[in-house]
């Protein structure tokens, strides 16, 4: 467990706003109220709906296969316009 870090004092601005600095600046936070005046707040990263499919563990390993395949061929454009008819006919 990391070491706790010094207790900082933070005043509420009249627009109800508190800064935690500018190493935050542009983050996400979760703000959990544990209790009446008792805050508990994290950064956090929001993934959108369409894309929480790449934190499923089989896309993910589905993904990294197909980039593995891809890297180890590269294109070379000898068969382009075969491909370009196949697709558009599947399409």
């Amino acid at each position: 467990m990391p070491a706790t870090a010094p207790l900082n004092v933070k005043t509420v601005g009249s627009n109800g706003q508190i800064s935690l600095g500018k190493q935050f600046a542009g983050r996400q936070v979760v703000i959990e109220e544990r209790e009446p005046g008792v805050w508990l707040v994290r950064t956090a990263t929001v993934v959108p709906d369409n894309e929480r499919w790449l934190l499923d563990p089989k896309a993910l390993s589905d993904l990294e296969k197909s980039l593995e395949w891809a890297m180890s061929h590269p294109a070379n454009g000898s068969n382009t316009e075969e491909l370009l008819e196949r697709w558009s006919k599947e399409l």
